[in-house]
């Protein structure tokens, strides 16, 4: 099937920017690789500490110097539900891998934050931060020259893009990214909304609202709506780096151990020492960033990636920028309804055919690169492929053909619209993200006196206090990576929704995060340059019309040009960035690129 000419003339300008530095990451991991495991060549005080603490049968694989032995690194913890099933992993896959023939260890922990836990808290100012200090993390548990291939097993926001990132440092190595699954459904999606925007109305009480969070985040498992962390499985599959179906089968259940135990045997097939050596830097190229793009707008995935998937491309030496985002999303549809964008979940995007019948529609439609690797067969095309569970073991069967829901996946025929969730604005404001795919289309557009904050409690106060009941467009900056580290600005939503309820017109601009978690206002975010880098948001002022236009890809403020370039910009206040931790990363607020290249500390 030929690809799609948009994709194919993305991918090919994708390789022609990054040249250079695509080649030289690839000659470096190259000259990485060793005739055999890397740890022969290291001193015998070296390799016994190494081994010190393992059983004799593995002390002994370990010295022979023939056996693969595989990292196993984890974001576990007990606090998150999604990450609490992972505590029984490296026993599972342990006993798989010995079986097979191979060793494995575990080399180290990252940690794992969650948004949700600290939405609208101080906490939330180390959030996008936490996904270089997870990529830091897995490189100082890689370091050891102890391994022939990695296990990583995390889930969650930052923890997934800081996993591959960290992991792409040592890119000649194979790595299998290991999943979790996502709790049962609980309240359905659109009643906890509700619920939520008559709480911020002043019509529910905290019990009430605290009962239906509860039903909603039950049990273990990932959170079901689609978010970033279910924007993570999905681009993980996509990408290659977990194995076919693998995304969204539950925690506890017999296919989801059968998974796991089947990436640690296959890690063990593509490692040097095994018979379809594949690394993952040379894995992660082009296509399968491109790839990954284009299933996140098929989907109407989590804004955040237009950060993760740049700072991760970067890290295997390739320029993605928000141009292809938005080049890709004008030719690819949406094919799905999922809560914020819609009221399923994850849950019935798996059993109306899922990953499998997403990627088989899009490389149908020439709109994913078929030939690209992956972990878990040789190419893409082989993940149109599902597991189930039999004779003890995962096994995998060709996918169904046809929905099992069009209220919630369809096809490329019939899509629930003709491009993508996501768009690029820009004007004299600078650029930023919108995500349209749950914004209705006479919401797009929004031209109104804008109304200037510098934190998000005084937005909420404001609303509280009935001053932004009328047309208008919430600019709340001094919320990028270098002013106070990017945080989620998600408890905005139900009050700005309130005011959209009541017949006003309303927008958010601001230089922060809204999420996957974002919803019917139109938002555009990620503002580039950030108010605190000397971006123009920081000289709009209370009053002055600002026009969003979404689809036509316009973000201005109505403002003279000279008068505008002529203000003073307002200053930031500094005083937040202490208490919660915070100060322990003032290093990182300087150091911090742009969000048009990841709002990463190594780019």
């Amino acid at each position: 099937m030929a690809v799609h000419p948009v994709l194919a003339e993305v991918t090919r300008r994708v390789a022609e920017r990054s040249a250079g530095a695509r080649g030289a990451y690839l000659e470096r991991i190259r000259d990485a690789r060793t005739e055999g495991p890397v740890r022969g060549g290291m001193g015998c005080a070296n390799l016994a500490h190494g081994f010190a603490a393992c059983g004799a049968q593995d002390k002994l694989w370990l010295r022979g110097g023939v056996t693969p032995n595989i990292a196993i690194v984890s974001a576990y913890n007990d606090m998150l539900s999604a990450h609490q099933p992972l505590q029984d992993y490296p026993d599972l896959l342990k006993a798989a891998i010995r079986a097979a023939g191979g060793t494995a260890q575990f080399a180290g922990g990252v940690p794992a934050m969650c948004d949700g836990i600290t939405q609208g808290r101080a906490g939330m100012e180390l959030s996008l931060f936490s996904r270089d200090v997870v990529a830091m993390a897995t490189a100082v548990a890689l370091s050891h020259d102890m391994f022939d291939g990695a296990l990583l097993l995390g889930v969650c926001d930052k923890i997934v893009p800081g996993l591959v990132i960290g992991a792409l440092s040592f890119g000649h190595l194979p790595v299998v990214l290991v999943p979790a699954g996502p709790m049962a459904s609980g309240l359905p999606n659109d009643a906890k909304a509700k619920v939520r925007k008559r709480f911020a109305a002043g019509e529910a009480g905290r019990d009430e609202l605290l009962a239906a969070e509860a039903a909603s985040y039950h049990s273990p498992g990932t959170c079901t709506f689609y978010g970033t962390a279910n924007s993570n499985q999905l681009l993980m599959e996509v990408m290659g780096l977990h194995l076919p179906g693998a995304s969204f089968v539950p925690p506890g259940s017999k296919l989801r151990d059968a998974l796991t135990e089947a990436a640690g045997r296959r890690v063990l097939q593509l490692t040097d020492l095994g018979d379809h050596y594949t690394p993952i830097g040379e894995l992660l190229d082009e296509r399968a960033f491109v790839n990954g793009v284009v299933a996140l707008l098929a989907t109407g995935g989590s804004t955040n990636h237009t950060l993760h998937l740049v700072a991760m491309a970067a890290a295997a030496g390739i320029e993605l920028t928000w141009d292809d985002f938005d080049e890709l999303s004008r030719v690819t549809p949406l094919l799905t309804r999922l809560y914020p964008n819609g009221s399923a979940d994850v849950n019935h995007f798996h059993a109306a055919g899922g990953t499998a019948f997403l990627i088989g529609e899009l490389i149908d439609a020439g709109l994913l690169h078929a030939d690209a690797r992956t972990v878990g067969g040789d190419t893409l095309a082989d993940y149109r492929r599902v597991p189930e569970f039999a004779g003890g073991r995962a096994e995998w069967r060709e996918a169904v053909t046809e929905s099992g829901d069009t209220d919630v996946l369809r096809p490329v025929a019939e899509p629930f619209d003709a491009q993508g969730g996501l768009h690029t604005v820009r004007g004299n404001l600078g650029r930023a993200v919108v995500k349209v795919s749950a914004v209705r289309p006479e919401h797009r557009t929004v031209e109104a006196p804008a109304r200037v904050f510098d934190s998000q409690e005084d937005l909420q106060d404001a609303f509280a206090a009935g001053e932004l009941d009328r047309d208008v467009v919430a600019v709340v900056r001094n919320q990028g990576p270098r002013a106070n580290g990017m945080p989620e600005l998600h408890r905005l939503t139900p009050p700005l929704s309130v005011l959209q309820d009541r017949g006003h017109r309303v927008a958010l601009v601001t230089d922060g995060r809204m999420s996957g978690a974002s919803g019917a206002v139109p938002a555009a975010i990620h503002v580039s340059p950030e108010a605190a880098a000397g971006g123009p948001l920081a000289r709009v002022r209370d009053g002055d019309v600002v026009r969003l236009d979404a689809d036509a890809g316009v973000l201005e403020v109505l403002v003279p040009d000279g008068e505008f370039a002529a203000r003073e910009p307002a200053a930031g206040d500094a005083g937040r960035a202490w208490g919660t931790g915070r100060e322990l990363f003032q290093a990182f607020r300087h150091a911090v690129g742009p969000a048009e290249r990841g709002a990463g500390v190594f780019t």
